[in-house]
């Protein structure tokens, strides 16, 4: 403004020194000559100030070029013409800025839908970003995950060469996994720094089926032929020299649906199984009351109870957090540990069944919720302890097959425990009993909470 007031009073200066001159001079009669050099002032000063207000509309336009306009449009045709530019290009920017805005938030919400966890990676191979899916399935361990040997090679190789790297990695946490891996380095990189993009594709299902369909046929085969044999055997003996041997028919036909039933329950105990391996790599998103699931079990008991003269006992603890899991894999816990405990328990004995918070260094610090199954057997020897959650493993074939047990009770019971990303326990002595722990995440604390 300084300098549009000293080119103003430049340029009025000069006809008011000729008019002074020429008054001087005798050219111009004196009085006239200071009304015309007055006039020059004040027409100057106009000017001065019209543009200095003109110039100041446009400095607020220049701020603000999308706010409405302050007072009068400039009166300069020059300015005017100026300002008017000025607000046909702030349209203009703030329509691609708008667009470019809307890009970027298709772009994210694209990212977030992916069915497929996804990370933005840094030129470094550190994570600067992931996508709801990968939160869901690594949550707080997409370190570790971003660790794992293999993954990291891929991650290597694709910087150097430039082109996009797949690996097949078992992944160990939060949960085991198998997972394809593919890395597409980005070039350019993207403005925040991200240089490429990881996707893991789950295979786990995929993985999980072909060696359930295996192992189906493998254990089936193995675990059934004996029931089998024996049906065979009494069939072709009832058909034969026991036709009309009516004390031996009915002895037979006893055993038979024994074995029937033995095959019925095998079966089942396989189907469930395989059910569970197939989502073991999911955590579960309900919620389950675990005090007043285990009563509900435990009162489906009291036939089986009373025919084996066993007394159940509950220790239910209050205010127990529920905890995020699969109501009736929670309930196949419960009924299989109750049932292994009244089996092998003996008769006539006591068993205790405990529900409560965990306490104590054995489990996690955070919160979780514990079940345990104690009965007064005759203990397990320790050398069986660490295979006792292997499928068909049984301490006592015999005594098991009398029993009615499958061998998958405790097979069942790890791969619950695993999806709920628990804990299991066995405890045993020989001669005073068995105890089998539960330990569960409570609500607050479960993976798939955090992870959301």
């Amino acid at each position: 403004m300084r300098r549009v007031m000293g080119v103003t009073a430049t340029l009025a200066a000069m006809p008011v020194l000729c008019l002074a001159l020429m008054a001087a001079g005798g050219a111009a009669d004196p009085v006239a000559a200071v009304m015309a050099a007055a006039a020059c002032v004040l027409a100057s000063a106009a000017v001065a100030a019209l543009w200095q207000r003109d110039m100041l509309r446009l400095k607020a336009i220049l701020r603000a070029p999308a706010a409405p306009a302050a007072g009068r449009w400039p009166l300069i045709p020059a300015v005017g013409r100026i300002a008017s530019d000025i607000r046909r290009l702030s349209r203009g920017l703030a329509a691609r800025v708008a667009e470019t805005d809307r890009a970027r938030r298709a772009s994210e919400a694209i990212i977030e839908r992916l069915p497929d966890p996804l990370l933005l990676l840094r030129a470094d191979g550190a994570d600067s970003r992931s996508n709801a899916a990968a939160q869901a399935a690594f949550g707080g361990e997409m370190a570790a995950v971003l660790r794992h040997p293999g993954l990291r090679g891929a991650i290597d190789r694709a910087f150097t060469g430039g082109i996009a790297q797949t690996a097949d990695v078992v992944l160990a946490v939060p949960v085991p996994r198998e997972v394809q891996a593919t890395v597409i380095p980005l070039d350019p990189r993207l403005p925040d720094g991200t240089a490429a993009l990881l996707v893991l594709s789950d295979r786990s299902r995929e993985r999980a089926v072909e060696r359930t369909r295996s192992d189906f046929v493998t254990n089936a085969s193995h675990e059934l032929r004996t029931p089998l044999a024996s049906l065979i055997g009494f069939i072709e003996t009832l058909q034969g020299p026991a036709a009309d041997d009516r004390p031996a028919q009915q002895r037979f036909l006893g055993i038979m649906a024994e074995q029937a039933a033995r095959m019925h329950r095998l079966i089942d105990d396989l189907l469930s199984l395989s059910r569970i391996e197939l989502n073991e790599h999911l955590p579960p998103a309900d919620k389950v009351d675990v005090v007043d699931l285990a009563r509900r079990v435990a009162a489906g008991f009291e036939p089986r109870l009373a025919e084996r003269r066993v007394r159940l006992v509950l220790d239910l603890r209050q205010g127990v957090a529920p905890v995020v899991g699969d109501g009736d894999q929670v309930a196949q816990v419960l009924t299989n540990l109750i049932d292994n405990a009244v089996k092998y328990g003996g008769d006539g004995r006591e068993v205790r069944l405990f529900v409560g918070t965990a306490a104590g260094v054995r489990w996690p610090a955070r919160a979780g919720v514990l079940i345990a199954v104690e009965d007064q057997g005759p203990g397990i020897p320790r050398v069986h302890l660490p295979r006792l959650t292997e499928r068909f493993y049984r301490v006592d074939k015999a005594r098991s097959r009398g029993a009615g047990g499958t061998g998958l009770g405790l097979a069942i019971v790890k791969h619950i425990v695993n999806r709920h990303r628990g804990q299991l326990a066995i405890d045993s002595v020989e001669g005073q009993g068995s105890t089998f722990s539960v330990w569960l995440p409570a609500e607050a604390e479960n993976p798939a909470t955090i992870a959301r």
